[in-house]
């Protein structure tokens, strides 16, 4: 892991991640190439400098490598990701999709009591910044395939493998 003011460069199965930390927790985790460009090109996400920052970074580096195992299923680290509140309302709704399942965006807009919101729910979804553990992978189209993907769709694919899921293609069996 390369650390340097609450930022953490490491290496994972899936490539690099960036991660960002406070001292009140983890505010991203973004695939170093993030949506097709280095994250460094599209956006310059802070932490601090702090010890709590670090050990943050430490442990979610350490959960990371448990998951990617298959060692772990959920994670236990404070989150404190920025976003409006629509966005955070999503992303809390999100952690409580289960390891192993998928739901639609449809379901998600439902679950959060906003059903006629489907776009803005795939929008909240898609600007995510805590990759994997704010499980927006889980979250398929409702005729069962992928889409969009901030690390990319093989990415997601290769996410809800390591979770179980069965695929053909791009479509969820």
């Amino acid at each position: 892991m390369t650390h340097r003011e609450g930022t953490a460069l490491i290496d994972s199965p899936l490539g690099k991640f960036l991660l960002t930390a406070r001292a009140t927790g983890l505010t991203h985790l973004l695939f170093a190439d993030h949506r097709g460009r280095p994250v460094f090109e599209t956006c310059r996400p802070t932490g601090d400098d702090s010890p709590a920052a670090a050990r943050i970074l430490r442990e979610t580096e350490r959960q990371l490598r448990a998951y990617f195992a298959g060692r772990r299923r959920e994670f236990d680290l404070p989150l404190a990701p920025g976003g409006t509140a629509f966005q955070r309302e999503v992303w809390t709704a999100l952690c409580d999709i289960p390891y192993g399942r998928t739901i639609s965006y449809g379901d998600l807009a439902r679950r959060i009591g906003r059903a006629r919101a489907v776009r803005a729910v795939g929008a909240a979804n898609g600007a995510n910044p805590i990759s994997i553990i704010v499980p927006c992978h889980r979250v398929i189209g409702s005729d069962r395939r992928l889409t969009g993907y901030g690390g990319g769709l093989p990415a997601k694919k290769r996410l809800l493998e390591l979770e179980g899921a069965r695929l053909e293609g791009d479509r969820l069996v």
